[in-house]
């Protein structure tokens, strides 16, 4: 994507211009796989391009293509990092409820959907539907074990996803899964930043607005566990592969910490901004706001 974020390099048409044949793989799951290699044949592509006559000539309007997930169907569940900010653990308890060890949970990969999609407000199955705006860590490259210090090494970039969560589900079956895995309640995007563009994932702000109204508004540097304490966690004893997600919680704002509770309706309009990636935008079904 170029720097006013309005076009888009279409990888393999240009490609197959400057040398014949189409050299990207088709999924985002495969360029991730490939590593250094994709990131450098997609600079050397840019550079080629940025060098013809009419540069633009091989760019596309943004407006004219249509933005899915980054990862449209990833190979397992999304990894995600409960109460990952003190204060929502306290909004949604008490003080005694902040956590002494990472605490993870999954939604299912059927949740996934891009950003400025429709989420289904799953009436008849949940009445109490609740955003959560979050960073979430696409893993680059294998491992297992990661060192601390390492973690880092084994990213590939960022995007932003929103949580959304049937808490009536959540509290009913005493667990996360169910409550987290509706259809459409992991909205991702709008893109993946590659990590060499965020100089500390842990210091960076996020915001979500409902409608309008801000409801979260914190920095990453809240994490209680920060990013590369989670990736070390989850690998101890686990293999990380390419293209996992990992979410790594939501700030304090969410609907349920209100009082009275602010949960979602029929067309509302989420928007999770976070420094330095972007705006997720998405609708919940209904007439929109």
């Amino acid at each position: 994507m170029n720097e006013g974020l309005d076009q888009v390099l279409l990888l393999n048409p240009a490609e197959e211009t400057r040398t014949g044949h189409k050299g990207f793989p088709e999924s985002m799951i495969d360029c991730i796989g490939a590593g250094e290699s994709f990131i450098n044949q997609v600079k050397q592509l840019v550079t080629w391009v940025e060098s013809q006559d009419y540069p633009e000539s091989y760019y596309t309007p943004i407006t004219e293509v249509t933005q899915l997930a980054p990862i449209p169907r990833p190979s397992k569940n999304i990894f995600c990092v409960g109460k990952n900010y003190a204060e929502h653990a306290i909004e949604l308890g008490s003080a005694a409820d902040i956590p002494e060890h990472v605490m993870v949970f999954t939604k299912a990969p059927t949740t996934v959907t891009g950003p400025n999609t429709v989420v289904l407000n799953h009436q008849g199955v949940t009445e109490q539907l609740d955003y959560e705006g979050e960073l979430a860590v696409i893993i680059g490259k294998q491992g297992r074990a990661i060192k601390h210090d390492e973690a880092l090494d084994y990213v590939f970039g960022y995007t932003i996803l929103n949580d959304v969560t049937a808490r009536d589900l959540q509290s009913r079956h005493k667990q996360f899964f169910i409550g987290k895995s509706l259809d459409t309640t992991c909205p991702m995007g709008p893109w993946i930043v590659h990590k060499s563009l965020i100089d500390n994932p842990n210091n960076l702000q996020i915001e979500t607005t409902i409608n309008g109204e801000v409801r979260q508004s914190s920095n990453t540097r809240q994490f209680i566990f920060p990013v590369e304490e989670v990736i070390s966690v989850l690998s101890a004893g686990m293999t990380l592969e390419p293209g996992d997600i990992i979410a790594t919680g939501t700030p304090a704002g969410v609907g349920k910490g209100f009082k009275p509770p602010k949960f979602l309706h029929a067309g509302d309009k989420m928007e999770i901004t976070i420094e330095n990636i972007g705006t997720l935008i998405n609708h919940v079904e209904g007439n929109m706001k």
